[in-house]
Order: C-alpha cells, then sequence, then structure tokens
C-alpha cells in the first residue's frame, strides 16, 4: 500500500471526488445548482439544531439528496430539484416517503412552486441558506423502522469520518 505523500495528484483527486459530498463540494463548486441548495439546506437545518447526511442510500435502494436527523430522533428528507425538467422527470420520491417524518423538496427561487405537491414540504435555497414557505404534515415513523434508520444513519456518518480522517483507507 502507498503512503499518502506517495500519491500522484490525480489520485488524490480520486480520492478527493469520492469523499466529497454536496456539502464540500458545493464550496468549490458553487455555480452548481443543486450543490448549491444542498448547502443551504444543510446550513439551515444546522442552524436548526440537526446534523445532515448527503446522498444517504434508504433501505429500498434509493438515495436521498439529504437525510437530517434532529435531536429527538426525528427524520427529515430533502430532494433537490435544481430545475423543472428535473422534477418533471423524476418518478421516484414518493419512495422516499416512508423514511421520514417530514418530506421536502428544496428548488431555488425561479423554480416554478406550483409543480411542488401540497402535501410536501418546500424549501427555497441558495448556496448560503434556505427558507421554509411550506411545512409538510409530519408522519411519524413506527419505532422498528426509526430505530433502523437511527442505526443507519450512526454508521454511515462515523464511516464518514472515518474516510476524511484516514482517506487512503478503504471501508
Amino acid at each position: 500500500m502507498k503512503e499518502d505523500d506517495d500519491l500522484s495528484p490525480g489520485a488524490l483527486q480520486d480520492v478527493a471526488t469520492n469523499l466529497s459530498t454536496p456539502l464540500e463540494t458545493a464550496a468549490a463548486a458553487p455555480d452548481d445548482r443543486a450543490l448549491a441548495i444542498a448547502r443551504g439546506v444543510s446550513r439551515m437545518l444546522g442552524d436548526a439544531g440537526q446534523t445532515c447526511l448527503h446522498e444517504f442510500t434508504l433501505r429500498n435502494g434509493r438515495r436521498a439528496d439529504v437525510m437530517a436527523m434532529a435531536s429527538d430522533g426525528t427524520f427529515t428528507i430533502v430532494e433537490i430539484k435544481s430545475s423543472a425538467t428535473d422534477f418533471r422527470t423524476d418518478n421516484k420520491w414518493p419512495e422516499y416517503l416512508e423514511y421520514c417524518d417530514q418530506f421536502y423538496f428544496a428548488v431555488g427561487e425561479d423554480f416554478p412552486q406550483e409543480l411542488i405537491p401540497d402535501y410536501c414540504g418546500l424549501i427555497v435555497a441558495d448556496a448560503y441558506g434556505a427558507v421554509v414557505l411550506r411545512d409538510p404534515p409530519e408522519e411519524r415513523l413506527n419505532g422498528a423502522r426509526r430505530r433502523m434508520l437511527l442505526l443507519r444513519y450512526a454508521e454511515v456518518a462515523g464511516r464518514r469520518l472515518m474516510s476524511l480522517l484516514d482517506p487512503a483507507r478503504r471501508l
């Protein structure tokens, strides 16, 4: 195994790319709309006392753009839509609903908000912050699903932290 100092610039870039999540890369690429929205949403949720994981894989194989957990163990999923076309071509988001207490769409200021169903929450965001325009009804997870999500959330967060501390080691 190579030492970290022996990695070529290309290999270092590959490591950085593999470890990047929307929050970290949004700072480096603020012109990418979805990443900028993810960053703003994460700032807002963090200010509200929640922690966020990006690209969180659910048990059904779908990946939530942002999975947030509050201190009381409630889960919020935020699906980011960077354009009307992105929204219209996505038919998988209803599969996220059974994995959260609250579900939001996060969009940019110029997104046609009337496309978002009334029963979903709505957040408008940019790279520097976000505002909730509409809260969704809260649908409480059952105990078994919440426990599974809590354990999975902790495992994913721990693995991501370990990868940041030791990027040369694959988990």
